[in-house]
């Protein structure tokens, strides 16, 4: 952030010279022929050098007028300058952090005052100083790759704090192994979302759904608090059944491999920065996991290869969703991925009446911040 040297009214350098030639104030009023008070209002910045006064202290110490003048523009210009500098400080913190949005969903208090916000920010993102860049291992699911984007950060870090106030069993590794037929078994129908959160606190992990900023595309992330504290988070940023469960499996997977524990950051897209190929194939081990849990690529091939070109009848979607025990969402999301691989997008607007909404169900037993409410911390 920018900084600026205070400038002093002209009258405490007035006092300086007094103070040097040892001259009371009466004394040196009386050596002008000024009232005692009018010297008193000049040393206090309380009256301004004028031109006739300016020649008058060149004649008595011996220091040129245009000197008092320029101290006397150059203190004025500074009352001026400084509501300028703090809107410039502003402006600068504006333009790197989402204050507005911050303060909208109750993130950080909304103030006015430029050193009380840059105190708000930094707590919020856990830094020093508002030059340096927020950091926080973790794994997370966005619709693109490359460097993490402020509002992402942000989203993120209020996962943090959030989670950070959960009270939930010691994380057990086996617990959340054998959770996942119980899970599996949740998928036949929406309204069985609403037991996904008791099973993960129970495996000890903090689980909580939190609105993306917009602009963000972030779907979920998963991180460890003091590296052994496990959270997952969801945004429902696309509110379906599909993508609700694939990205929950797809976080679970994370955990269970335990990426993003320390270092490095996790996306769903091909990493084309210089040594990411790691992070890259972590990466496809929890896509690959989450594909499989609920149609497996075996399901799949043989489904369509018993009913093409009749993929999309609604009686043999059903009758194939029935044969999983899934949701026909489900499958049909998949379907919809199978297509999209295909170059064929007409599928899309088949069966999009089963793609139905889940958020407010798991909202009814998870933590939850957005949508009008915020979470308390």
């Amino acid at each position: 952030m920018s900084t600026y040297a205070e400038v002093f009214p002209p009258g405490e350098f007035l006092k300086d010279e007094l103070e040097a030639r040892n001259w009371s104030q009466v004394e040196f009023a009386s050596i002008i022929g000024r009232p005692v008070r009018t010297v008193n209002e000049i040393i206090a910045g309380k009256r301004s050098i004028t031109p006739e006064t300016a020649l008058q202290l060149e004649a008595s110490l011996g220091t040129s007028a245009e000197l008092w003048m320029n101290l006397e523009s150059q203190y004025q210009l500074s009352k001026v300058r400084q509501p300028q500098n703090t809107i410039a400080r502003k402006a600068e913190i504006y333009s790197k952090f989402p204050v507005r949005e911050l303060a909208k969903r109750g993130w950080i208090d909304a103030t006015e005052d430029v050193e009380v916000l840059g105190h708000e920010l930094a707590k919020f993102y856990a830094i020093s100083s508002l030059d340096e860049e927020p950091s926080l291992a973790h794994a997370a699911k966005k619709s693109s790759y490359g460097s993490v984007t402020i509002h992402q950060w942000s989203w993120i870090f209020r996962v943090q704090q959030i989670a950070s106030g959960f009270v939930v069993p010691k994380y057990n590794k086996t617990k959340l192994l054998e959770s996942l037929l119980p899970l599996k078994n949740l998928m036949s129908a929406p309204e069985e979302i609403r037991h996904v959160p008791r099973l993960l606190n129970e495996a000890g992990i903090r689980f909580l759904i939190v609105e993306a900023l917009p602009g963000s595309k972030i779907d979920g992330a998963c991180l460890w608090l003091e590296g052994q504290h496990p959270v997952i988070a969801l945004s429902c940023r696309l509110d379906r059944i599909d993508n609700f469960w694939f990205v929950l499996r797809h976080e679970i997977e994370h955990l269970i491999q335990e990426h993003g524990k320390e270092n490095g950051l996790i996306f769903d897209e091909d990493i084309s920065e210089p040594g990411e190929a790691a992070t890259l194939e972590e990466e496809r081990i929890a896509n690959d996991a989450a594909s499989e849990f609920g149609v497996t690529e075996a399901d799949l091939k043989n489904y369509i290869a018993r009913v093409n070109p009749y993929i999309f009848s609604r009686e043999k979607v059903l009758g194939f969703s029935m044969r999983l025990s899934l949701h026909p969402g489900i499958v049909i999301g998949r379907l919809h991925k199978q297509m999209e691989k295909r170059g064929d997008a007409s599928a899309y607007r088949f069966l999009r009446e089963y793609l139905v909404k889940v958020r407010h169900i798991v909202s009814s037993s998870s933590p939850t911040d957005g949508w009008g409410n915020v979470y308390p911390v």
